[in-house]
């Protein structure tokens, strides 16, 4: 190796192209996630007849899709943090048997949701609807998602081990790919066209699961092909308490956060229908919009959290706060661009999935309503990874517990009381999130004030040799 190629970009780049570098991809990638239920709903809201019903189905769904996201992606990232450790520390045994127990870890997983899948798919629809159309239509979509789950499993873990290793790209390729097969065959499957059986919403269904299967066998194909430094084989997926004990160590708060996620949209879901089912539409639709914009405050924040580790680990208080000082910035870019692009398009926005006159204008009440926190979403969602970079992880968690859960769903049946004797009202529901995204961002704002007290100003810089290349291929 020379000794340019082993030079260390995360001690010596710059910090605000690091951040750029490091997190363009990470964007693209979490963005992508939030695509296939978008264009999912985008279809099926334009189906003849019912297609308001269709898209009040998938908003009902989607909590137990968001469930499966947090659980795999959780594992991948205590696997991918304890695999890119093994290989820094030239463990490459070690290595393999992590990569090898998230494997049985996905396993497990789905089995877990074909057994949900096939028996408590429709007591959970139930416990939110009662409108049969509606819950016929989510119970087919969710039972197709949740047997099949492996696509989205087994993605999560493979894209993690080529993130591990510094093959970022690979993972990208391989979600645009399943991105655009979903796509290309959602019009075909739901409305039949191409000689197509017309399936609807189940159309929608084995679009998405067909594009998350093609891309998790790319993710393998890349993973087999280029990730050298681990050896696959069945003998490494052998179970160990102490592996998989360190990978739920590491992976249980991300599982936590992003399930909070799950647990608030389910909640929600069930406080808008005692309002009228067109909430619970008009939300859904809101929600995933807005998953774009929040999907790439996530990814630019994965970027974040690394920067600022590997550079506390380091001892460079000047690099630490310019990790701080660029990622709030970039993040407040994001949601700038955002909330103005919610504020200038929510007509055309909500134009595009075919919505009822009442439907329509729920949803863009919300929109103009709801964005208005986006400022103080992104600054919780930077200050999430920063403290999770300065091992301050229950700060990290407390903030995620305040924002999904408690200063949500107790605000939101307050308002929802006022709400069901009068729609003039809806806008103090959907001020519920604008007053929980301020409230946590004041809250994190203390915790940042301690943690700059008590871990920042007191690190003196250390000139230290920078370490190899390989020591940091997991960024």
């Amino acid at each position: 190796m020379s000794k340019k190629e082993s030079t260390n970009k995360m001690a010596t780049m710059p910090v605000n192209k690091l951040m750029l570098s490091m997190g363009i991809p990470m964007i693209v990638s979490m963005m992508l996630q939030a695509l296939y239920n978008i264009v999912d709903s985008a279809f099926v809201s334009n189906m003849k007849g019912n297609g308001e019903s269709a898209l009040n189905a998938l908003t009902l769904a989607f909590p137990i899709q968001m469930m499966m996201v947090a659980i795999s992606i959780g594992t991948g990232v205590g696997m991918n943090v304890l695999l890119a450790k093994s290989l820094g520390e030239g463990k490459k045994d070690k290595a393999s048997k992590a990569a090898g127990n998230a494997i049985f870890l996905a396993i497990i997983i789905c089995v877990a949701f074909v057994i949900f899948g096939i028996f408590g798919v429709r007591a959970y629809v139930a416990s939110q609807t009662t409108n049969e159309q509606i819950l016929t239509m989510a119970v087919d979509y969710l039972q197709i998602c949740c047997i099949a789950s492996f696509g989205i499993v087994f993605f999560s873990i493979f894209e993690k081990l080529l993130q591990a290793t510094g093959r970022s790209l690979y993972s990208t390729i391989a979600q645009v790919a399943g991105a655009v097969i979903n796509m290309i065959l959602d019009p075909i499957l739901i409305y039949g066209y191409l000689g197509f059986k017309e399936y609807g919403v189940k159309g929608a269904a084995y679009a998405t699961i067909i594009g998350q299967i093609a891309s998790f066998l790319l993710a393998l194909a890349f993973h087999v092909k280029h990730n050298k430094e681990i050896t696959n084989g069945i003998k490494y997926m052998k179970p160990s308490v102490t592996i998989i004990g360190k990978i739920y160590a590491i992976g249980l708060p991300a599982i936590i956060a992003q399930a909070l996620m799950s647990v608030m949209t389910y909640g929600l879901n069930i406080i808008f229908g005692k309002i009228d089912e067109s909430v619970v539409t008009a939300y859904g639709l809101y929600y995933k919009i807005q998953q774009f914009i929040l999907f790439a405050a996530f990814g630019l924040r994965d970027a974040i959290t690394p920067i600022i580790s590997f550079n506390h680990g380091m001892r460079s208080k000047s690099r630490v706060k310019d990790g701080i000082k660029y990622g709030m910035g970039y993040t407040l870019i994001i949601m700038v661009v955002g909330l103005l692009a919610l504020e200038i398009f929510a007509q055309p926005f909500s134009a595009v999935f075919g919505l009822s006159g009442e439907t329509q204008e729920l949803c863009i009440g919300a929109m103009r309503i709801v964005s208005l926190s986006f400022i103080f979403a992104g600054a919780n969602i930077a200050f999430q990874g920063i403290f999770q970079a300065l091992d301050s992880g229950i700060e990290s968690l407390v903030i995620s517990v305040c924002r999904q859960f408690v200063l949500v769903l107790p605000v939101a049946w307050g308002f929802s009381l006022l709400a069901r004797s009068s729609m003039d009202y809806m806008w103090l529901v959907w001020s519920t999130f604008l007053i929980a995204e301020a409230i946590s961002a004041a809250i994190a704002c203390v915790f940042m004030r301690g943690i700059n007290k008590n871990k920042i100003n007191i690190m003196k810089e250390e000139e230290l040799e920078v370490p190899p290349m390989h020591m940091i291929e997991e960024f």
